[in-house]
């Protein structure tokens, strides 16, 4: 599993609470801690001011109350937990795997718990809304698709396809595709 790291594991960077314009940058590698900030300011006295650079390794991190402080006032908590819990082992394996074999683990999994997943991060939303996991999706769920049909999902989107045939008629009790949808698909307008 070790494999699936790269060598930075986590990376943010933005402009600090208001009134301050400073802008800063956080990332994590494997062995350190690398905090990089530019002042930006109108005042003369800091103009020409050189950026600035923490390193620090992972354990020193976790021991730096006052720069975990900082951490906090400028991304927030979360982020701040997120990265204590990366400098102490624990790695998010799932949101690291390759974009091939979730779709191979979402094909397993119910709509539902789909659209749970895509709710927990930037990426697992791109991925669960993908027209790849929709068009396999509906190929599980029905016996057949014509060329016709094809075309309209193409047109109108996997997604929306599933949603419009296949759902509604699964809670009406038929869980195939059948030749009333197939009608269904070829008269609707994109």
């Amino acid at each position: 599993m070790a494999s699936l790291l790269d060598e930075i594991l986590f990376e943010t960077a933005g402009q600090g609470p208001p009134p301050s314009k400073d802008f800063y940058q956080f990332f994590m590698t494997q062995k350190e801690v690398i905090w990089r900030w530019w002042k930006i300011s109108v005042r003369t006295e800091f103009r020409g001011t050189p950026p600035g650079e923490i390193k620090m390794f992972h354990h020193d991190f976790l021991n730096d109350s006052k720069f975990q402080e900082q951490l906090a006032v400028v991304f927030g908590h979360t982020i701040l937990e997120y990265t204590l819990g990366l400098c102490q082992g624990h790695f998010d394996y799932l949101e690291r795997l390759p974009d091939q074999l979730l779709f191979k683990i979402l094909s397993y999994m119910s709509i539902q718990d789909v659209g749970r997943l895509s709710q927990t991060s930037n990426r697992f939303k791109k991925i669960c809304n993908s027209e790849e996991i929709w068009k396999q999706t509906v190929l599980c769920h029905c016996d057949m698709i014509t060329e016709d049909m094809e075309m309209l999902a193409n047109a109108m989107g996997w997604k929306n396809i599933f949603f419009k045939f296949y759902y509604k008629n699964q809670h009406q009790g038929n869980k195939a595709c059948t030749a009333e949808e197939e009608d269904k698909a070829n008269t609707a307008s994109p």
